[in-house]
């Protein structure tokens, strides 16, 4: 039954939001990798496949929202909240520069207290001491709450933290773009049409964005798909995002913990699926933080091209229970053995230099050996 809207999507055809459900509806796993893999291949024909090596600071657990599905936050007055100090933040950024890292992935609760020039202050210091860094920060529930926080209009905002040195949206905060989900999901944080409205006048002042996807909690399959046409109505419109990235809902330690964990199969089939839905998107990413490194190296015939980043640190996945850790070399050798080159690339998808991808792996092989002296 799925043949033929496989060859349509194969052939770069467009599918629609009923085609694209009737794929999610069934099980035919293999036949939607291959087709996923054939359009990954015809998208990016190149005999190699990509990552990056960043870091995921989360400058605050607090936060004003409730997500059920969320582990790592904590209430303005619960005594488990902290805010990093500035110090521990650049000293983090540092860490990350002498491993090879050219991105800061920043990301926090909604603090109820800071207003903007709080976090202009941020960017800045962090772009004073470390200009070559790209700061891939603020999801939208951030940049709208900070607009609410400040009273101040979205695109004032948003360029305003441009200009003291954000340098691209992470694509946090999506879950499911459909509001009947998000309501189950959470009190107290952005609704769909907001969460695309940062990235619209985000991608309209020149600003380039990641978009995400968590499923595998509430949402009906209809839901997935609406949320996969909502990305790819907004790219039609702005074309600013770079990539797509979905992972499953990880319930463990949370208030959805009954909610039974989506597997292998879910997941594969998924990303699978976006790939061959969202034609104009022209990165998908493996997700091996959630996955682990075998699923996340397969994930690459499942319609990846890359292999997301080192994530030297990452903590609110590592709160719901999974942690998963990879060094380079393991990164690097999952990518080899599938038969290609691995490349280190930027927020923007260009390669670095070999030179500086072999001091990057000197450098995190180093520090390999450091920590399993110090253990």
């Amino acid at each position: 039954m799925i043949a033929k809207l496989l060859d349509k999507a194969v052939a770069g055809e467009r599918l629609t939001p009923e085609e694209g459900l009737k794929l999610l509806q069934s099980n035919d796993l293999l036949a939607i990798g291959r087709a996923a893999d054939a359009v990954t291949r015809r998208m990016h024909p190149e005999n190699y496949r990509t990552y990056n090596i960043d870091r995921n600071i989360n400058y605050t657990n607090v936060c004003t929202a409730v997500c059920h599905f969320c582990a790592f936050y904590r209430s303005p007055k619960s005594s488990e909240g902290y805010v990093l100090p500035r110090e521990e933040i650049l000293k983090k950024v540092e860490e990350t520069v002498a491993l090879g890292g050219d991105q800061i992935l920043m990301q926090g609760g909604l603090h109820p207290e800071y207003k903007l020039d709080w976090y202009e202050e941020l960017l800045g210091d962090i772009k004073k001491a470390f200009p070559q860094v790209n700061l891939h920060a603020f999801s939208p529930p951030e940049i709208h709450h900070f607009t609410k926080v400040n009273k101040l209009p979205l695109k004032e905002v948003l360029q305003r933290l441009k200009d003291a040195g954000l340098g691209s949206l992470p694509g946090g905060g999506a879950e499911i773009l459909n509001d009947r989900v998000r309501r189950e999901l959470t009190r107290g944080k952005v609704m769909t049409d907001d969460w695309l409205n940062v990235m619209r006048v985000w991608h309209e002042i020149g600003g380039r964005s990641s978009a995400t996807m968590m499923f595998g909690h509430v949402e009906t399959l209809a839901e997935r798909i609406e949320h996969l046409e909502r990305v790819r109505q907004l790219q039609d419109e702005t074309g600013g995002f770079t990539a797509f990235i979905c992972w499953t809902f990880q319930p463990e330690h949370t208030d959805m913990s009954h909610i039974p964990p989506s597997g292998t199969f879910e997941y594969l089939k998924t990303q699978a699926i976006s790939r061959l839905y969202l034609d104009n998107v022209p990165n998908i990413q493996s997700s091996w933080v959630t996955q682990g490194l075998k699923i996340g190296q397969l994930a690459l015939l499942y319609g990846a091209n890359d292999m997301g980043s080192l994530m030297i640190e990452e903590n609110v996945v590592a709160e719901a229970g999974t942690v998963h850790f990879l060094t380079l070399q393991e990164i690097r050798d999952a990518i080899s053995e599938l038969g290609y080159e691995p490349r280190q690339r930027n927020v923007h998808y260009e390669l670095f230099p070999k030179e500086h991808e072999m001091k990057a792996v000197q450098a995190n092989a180093l520090r390999n050996q450091e920590l399993v002296t110090l253990s």
